[in-house]
């Protein structure tokens, strides 16, 4: 046999056998582009609070990242920017007046508990930015609750006054303050307009800003397939539909449908929080059950329960149904019963 045949190596590997260069940090830097547009916005309504805000909230959860991949020796982890990207959403989620040292502690905490006590990423099963704050919801709700009107005329010379605050103080809100729709809907039965809620006019989160940028961010990570479009879709739907069969019901006691989807956060949450891909569903119809759940969670807490806004805690209430939702609708192997082989193993 000729020898140049037995020197040829093969290299077996397993499927795929195709890539598409889809890296971690590849899809963390996409996921960054599409937020941009996002701070932005955010920060030419409410100015420099805003800006100081998510730089605070980014900045503490690099710092912290950082810190424990020395403490646990591992290798630098932050070029892979879900550091960052867990900064940025704490940073979208909090009002824009909150005070920095409260904002850099929810950071350390959605770190430190929400991804490094799990392992890191890939390990942790509920969103990091979302176990930020709501450990910032349960330690400060006063200061989590107070808004600020967005187009302040002086919000690019003068902070807002609960900034800078110093650690341990109460701080003092400036005069100028306003309700969330969602507060003025579930306290005092008065709705705004669906135009400002869409273009973001009105109080609220950082990136409660224009829900129109957040869904077009959404669209693009969609055609990137960098996102799984089932689950937002599945989230608005079921939100859709449970808020309107209220709003036929009684519709001057509940809100329309269009004010349920482009209120709050849910658009912020729905796009770029349910879908991470480590705390989210991995199967198709998986998909369409989580957020199902999710979207009708927030209308059941946004009309009755005690707080007016539930993206948060229907989220993470998700987030820790969906190991459950994983092994009740994996997807059946090609040739293999599993019932059978479960009576077989028993």
């Amino acid at each position: 046999m000729n020898s140049r045949y037995l020197s040829t190596e093969f290299e077996i590997r397993t499927s795929p056998h195709f890539t598409r260069g889809m890296s971690v940090e590849v899809i963390m830097r996409n996921v960054i582009y599409a937020l941009i547009p996002i701070i932005l916005v955010s920060v030419y309504y409410f100015g420099l609070s805003a800006a100081l805000l998510i730089t605070t909230t980014s900045l503490s959860c690099l710092l912290s990242e950082k810190v424990v991949c020395i403490i646990a020796k591992k290798d630098n982890t932050l070029s892979d920017y879900s550091a960052f990207i867990t900064g940025i959403l704490l940073g979208l989620t909090l009002p824009p007046g909150f005070p920095l040292w409260m904002a850099a502690l929810g950071s350390i905490i959605a770190i430190l508990i929400g991804k490094s006590v799990f392992g890191g990423l890939g390990f942790n099963i509920f969103n990091p930015a979302l176990v930020g704050r709501a450990f910032l919801q349960a330690a400060f709700p006063v200061a989590i609750t107070t808004w600020n009107v967005p187009l302040i005329h002086d919000r690019f010379t003068t902070l807002i006054s609960t900034t800078i605050t110093f650690p341990f103080l109460k701080p003092v809100p400036d005069s100028i303050s306003g309700a969330t729709p969602l507060a003025l809907m579930k306290f005092e039965q008065t709705i705004s307009e669906v135009q400002d809620l869409f273009l973001g006019m009105t109080s609220g989160s950082t990136g409660e800003t224009c829900a129109i940028l957040v869904i077009l961010g959404g669209i693009y990570l969609a055609l990137r397939k960098m996102l799984d479009p089932r689950i937002p879709v599945a989230i608005f739907s079921s939100t859709f539909i449970l808020s309107s069969i209220f709003y036929l019901v009684d519709s001057t006691k509940y809100p329309s449908p269009l004010f349920m989807i482009f209120s709050g956060g849910l658009a912020l949450g729905a796009v770029f929080m349910a879908t991470d891909m480590v705390t989210s569903p991995v199967t198709p119809k998986g998909t369409w059950l989580y957020g199902i759940l999710i979207g009708c969670l927030i209308v059941i807490i946004r009309l009755f329960g005690g707080l007016p806004e539930g993206v948060m805690y229907a989220i993470l209430l998700g987030n820790a149904l969906t190991p459950i939702i994983n092994q009740l609708l994996t997807t059946k192997v090609y040739g293999v019963n599993l019932k059978r082989n479960k009576k077989k193993d028993g």
